[in-house]
């Protein structure tokens, strides 16, 4: 990267609100749809999906009260390709900072087995709705090409094409089945970039069946794409989507590499995820990147004795960055230098046999399968040292 050349700045565009309704337990309601709303938005994204208007009367609640409440971050609604869903979402949500999103369909295994419609036809109906949108007085119109990831070429170029000509002012990708690879949904970013030249955006929409959700969507802003389209914690359909945390950190410690960076307000992500999480009734992960239980943690002696010298020996991202403490577990495969460490904080002189039994009790013959918190271990220790000293004094 050119070391004057300021980064470039991805935009950034929540679905959180339309996909958390497809996690296990309970749909959101409008008045905490709004809630999120206002969270998300004080992350510092740029745009907030609302939800689907024409699909029931809570998304056309939550809707309109996104719209009346929501300051400073744009909001778009999601529709089909028919006059009378955009006409709905203009209903919920007015025109002013507001864009309206249609999805088009874009593979031949959807036109024949979904739709039941030649690819002329579905050309036509974009053409009609973007126009129709227009005429309501839509400034800011995105046409989402769904399954864009198994769509022929011709299809594509008329599908971004049409749209473009008839007004639309974004285009974005869908890898709906998450079947492409970094390489492929690069390519296809790289051709859609070709076919529809700046001002007119180009999103990405990943899905993560194959795992590889961020790094499709690192490709696709390689390739030229402007924005982003991410779920907090990346919930949605099946493995979910491209997960807001993971795109935003890895921006945000690769800025100079990748020449991108993001407004997003890393510290105030998890606060915003766990209010998500006790809404839908998500259960916490123990692995996930940055949300995960244990994901700032680590049982391993190993890395526990190079990460009580010095955090960084094992610690590329940082806990305090995201909101997160980092934490040692006690576990089978902890070693002495933990144990050593404890006894330390508890100012309490042992022998190495002494050492040696706390060892065997506490660490290497271990009833519990689980790992424990270093400061479950630490009171436990400080009991029974206690004790022992106790006793010693008595005699």
């Amino acid at each position: 990267m050119n070391e004057y050349a300021a980064p470039r700045r991805i935009s950034v565009f929540d679905t959180t609100l339309r996909d958390g309704e497809q996690a296990p337990g309970n749909a959101m309601n409008p008045e905490q749809k709004l809630e999120l709303a206002q969270l998300i938005a004080g992350l510092g994204v740029d745009t907030i999906e609302a939800g689907f208007p024409a699909s029931s009367p809570s998304d056309f609640e939550a809707t309109r009260l996104i719209a009346r409440h929501l300051k400073g971050t744009k909001f778009a609604t999601f529709s089909r390709t028919t006059r009378r869903d955009v006409e709905i979402a203009v209903e919920a949500g007015g025109v002013d900072n507001h864009q309206v999103q249609m999805v088009a369909t874009g593979s031949q295994i959807h036109l024949s087995h979904k739709r039941g419609i030649t690819r002329q036809a579905a050309v036509r109906e974009v053409v009609d709705t973007v126009r129709f949108a227009v005429s309501l007085g839509v400034t800011d119109i995105a046409v989402g090409i769904e399954d864009a990831s198994r769509g022929e070429d011709d299809l594509l170029r008329a599908l971004t094409e049409a749209a473009v000509d008839a007004g639309a002012t974004c285009i974005i990708l869908a890898d709906t089945t998450g079947c492409h690879t970094p390489e492929e949904f690069g390519g296809l970013i790289g051709k859609i970039r070709r076919w529809a030249p700046r001002p007119v955006k180009v999103s990405t929409h990943c899905h993560n069946d194959f795992g590889l959700a961020t790094a499709n969507t690192l490709a696709g802003l390689a390739a030229g794409a402007d924005e982003i389209q991410v779920a907090l914690g990346g919930i949605g359909e099946r493995a979910g989507n491209t997960s807001l945390e993971e795109v935003a950190a890895v921006l945000a410690y690769k800025t100079e590499l990748l020449g991108m960076t993001t407004g997003v307000r890393l510290e105030a992500m998890y606060a915003a995820y766990n209010r998500l999480r006790e809404i839908i009734r998500l259960e916490e992960p123990r692995n996930k990147p940055i949300f995960g239980k244990y994901v700032f943690g680590t049982a391993a002696g190993i890395h526990q004795q190079g990460m009580l010298s010095d955090p960084s020996t094992y610690e590329y991202v940082e806990p305090a960055r995201f909101g997160r403490e980092r934490s040692l577990l006690i576990g089978r495969h902890s070693g002495r230098t933990v144990l050593r460490h404890l006894i330390e904080q508890l100012d309490v002189d042992v022998d190495e046999a002494e050492l040696d039994e706390l060892y065997r009790v506490h660490i290497a013959e271990r009833e519990q399968g689980d790992c424990e918190d270093l400061s479950v271990v630490r009171e436990r220790l400080a009991l029974e040292l206690g004790t022992r000293l106790a006793v010693a004094a008595a005699r």
